[in-house]
């Protein structure tokens, strides 16, 4: 019998009551900006627990100041953050739903003002700071971008470190599955794409070369992350440049082999981002899903996460039953319907799947 959105998923050591995971989606709150969670973190993540979700990933998460796309991104980088976020954790494993982090370092594409004030590279007299990069050539703003630099060798192994360094505080904050962010053209993905990578070392020029950096980073952070636990890690499928040297699906079904054999439990394959001249194919339903199919068809023995205008319930299951993924992440969707899982038991005929909580019961 196949699988459907209420089939629980065992990841690692972790069972996902359901097939629904809520997406990481940046909310650039970070009011102080010193990386701390505020009321709107907790409100965003534990509504969308009291949802119903079987997996709340977080926003993508800075392991260090320099790596947050901008001042009012959500940190890591200090035990403060990581007690800070205990309470989100406990309340979201309250609900019955697993809490995830996704662990980020935006590359060169850190040091910007947030979406709602212009996304314009940030100079320093106005608080920015330069950006890290596997090579020394900035985001092509229209502005002047923040000064990029080559990351050193020893740049590569203080960037892992502060990974290795979050993760732990990831696990003592009580996440279950920590995500590493190798999507949207910040920093690990700029390293897998030769759009972004030209490098002459270990670390730039054949496939193997280019994904030296994940896959070391995905074996420190693996020493340290719980084998009871979950580990991720969010990949983009595609640059959309067909007409360049890019990176491209077959190289990301190539990667998920390895990957999983390094020990990550699920690929979430999203895609784009890389480069300003990106062609998007038409937006609609399902947009993405195809790439995360493709993946899953191409590599061997690691599940693969969807995302990408998934909108429906029938949608999400059809995506499960069909085999085309194995969890289905949802992004927006959950931003206008936190309660998406329950409206979906409700539409699919699962109702005694979900518990909705007692002070809600009245409404379903």
């Amino acid at each position: 019998m196949s699988a459907d959105l209420f089939t629980p998923l065992e990841l690692g050591g972790i069972e996902l009551p359901n097939r629904v995971m809520v997406s990481p989606m940046c909310q650039y709150s970070c009011e102080a900006r010193d990386g701390m969670p505020t009321d709107w973190h907790f409100s965003h993540l534990t509504s969308r627990a009291v949802g119903g979700a079987g997996l709340v990933m977080s926003e993508a998460t800075a392991v260090e100041p320099r790596g947050r796309i901008t001042p009012h991104d959500l940190g890591i980088w200090s035990d403060d953050h990581a007690d800070a976020l205990a309470d989100v954790t406990a309340f979201v494993r309250d609900q019955g739903s697993v809490p995830g982090i996704q662990l980020a370092h935006a590359g060169r594409k850190a040091s910007k003002t947030r979406p709602w004030e212009g996304s314009r590279p940030l100079q320093p007299d106005e608080g920015g700071w330069e950006t890290l990069a596997p090579s020394a050539t900035p985001w092509p703003y229209d502005g002047t971008p923040p000064a990029t630099r080559k990351m050193t060798k020893s740049d590569v192994e203080d960037v892992q470190e502060s990974f290795v360094a979050a993760a732990r505080r990831a696990d003592e904050a009580g996440f279950q599955v920590a995500e590493l962010h190798a999507a949207h053209g910040y920093l690990t993905h700029e390293f897998l794409s030769p759009v972004t990578n030209d490098r002459d070392d270990e670390y730039g020029g054949s496939f193997e070369n280019r994904t030296r950096f994940l896959r070391e980073l995905v074996a420190a952070v693996d020493d340290v992350w719980p084998s009871e636990k979950a580990l991720f890690v969010r990949i983009s499928a595609t640059d959309w440049l067909p007409d360049r040297d890019s990176w491209t699906v077959e190289q990301s079904a190539r990667l998920a082999d390895d990957l999983g054999d390094l020990g990550v439990d699920l690929v979430d394959v999203s895609a784009g981002g890389v480069h300003p001249d990106q062609q998007l194919p038409a937006s609609g339903p399902g947009y993405q899903i195809k790439y995360g199919r493709r993946v899953r068809e191409g590599s061997s023995g690691v599940a693969v996460g969807a995302v990408g205008g998934i909108t429906s319930p029938e949608q999400a299951d059809a995506l499960i039953r069909n085999e085309r993924a194995d969890l289905a992440v949802i992004g927006r969707e959950h931003l206008r319907d936190p309660y998406f899982t329950h409206h979906a038991a409700r539409r699919l005929g699962r109702e005694e799947e979900l518990d909705v909580p007692v002070q809600y019961d009245r409404a379903f």
